[in-house]
């Protein structure tokens, strides 16, 4: 079996407050792994540990069998953060442009992820605009195409529909299911809307730092005796909200 990421006794804490408590995970090659619960349950802390954007004070985090932090592994990792880091005085062309010159592609290569991004994300006809005129779904698109730019092996998400429409939530989640599909990515997302957490391949429930209860949708359903994954999710000891 292989496997993209591997979590290992990871502990971490900032000042008095645990945000994880002895995290240990697999994610395996291809799959789409999906990393659920309420806001503040330590998702984001643990995505960042995988980009290397944050490091555990306990344990271990391993991504594509290396040790992370690490800047090589970058070229390879796809990260696309809760808020959209654009520069929103350049138009979405140059943002592309921007994100595509820090990884190792040469002009044509460029060009070519660039219009290749920006129409999976139907954009195109919108690269020309700054993106301050960018409505909230369309800077979402935009940081989804420059987390694919360097056709990365590796795509974490972290609430990459947050505060969009129906209909381009589906969109994406569609795009998503392509890309493991096609082209056998691992893909890391992070929710906490249960509707999306039943199309990942296996889910990790998170709850005050730790991992309360994991397994496939449809397995944790049966094991549990319910019908929904709130309903998996409250009796694993998880809190409505």
């Amino acid at each position: 079996m292989e496997y993209s990421v591997r979590i290992q006794g990871v502990s971490k804490s900032y000042g008095k407050k645990t945000v994880l408590d002895h995290i240990d995970l697999d994610i395996q090659r291809g799959q789409i792994y999906g990393l659920i619960g309420p806001s503040g349950a330590g998702k984001t802390t643990l995505v960042k540990m995988l980009v290397g954007m944050d490091k555990a004070d306990k344990g271990t985090v391993h991504v594509l069998n290396r040790k992370m932090p690490n800047l090589e592994l970058l070229q390879n990792i796809g990260y696309m953060a809760q808020s959209d880091a654009l520069y929103t005085e350049l138009t979405g062309e140059e943002n592309l442009k921007f994100f595509a010159s820090l990884f190792k592609l040469n002009k044509a290569e460029q060009k070519e992820r660039i219009a290749y991004t920006a129409d999976l994300v139907h954009l195109t006809d919108e690269l020309k605009k700054k993106v301050s005129a960018y409505s909230g779904g369309m800077k979402r698109r935009l940081s989804l195409a420059i987390a694919l730019i360097q056709n990365p092996q590796i795509l974490i998400l972290d609430e990459p529909t947050v505060g969009i429409d129906p209909e381009l939530r589906l969109s994406i989640w569609n795009e998503l299911l392509r890309l493991k599909n096609s082209a056998g990515k691992t893909i890391i997302v992070t929710t906490h809307v249960m509707d999306e957490a039943g199309r990942c391949d296996y889910l990790a429930m998170v709850r005050d730092g730790r991992i309360i209860t994991s397994g496939s949708p449809r397995d944790l359903m049966a094991n549990y005796g319910v019908n929904s994954l709130e309903d998996v999710f409250l009796n694993a000891g998880g809190k409505r909200q």
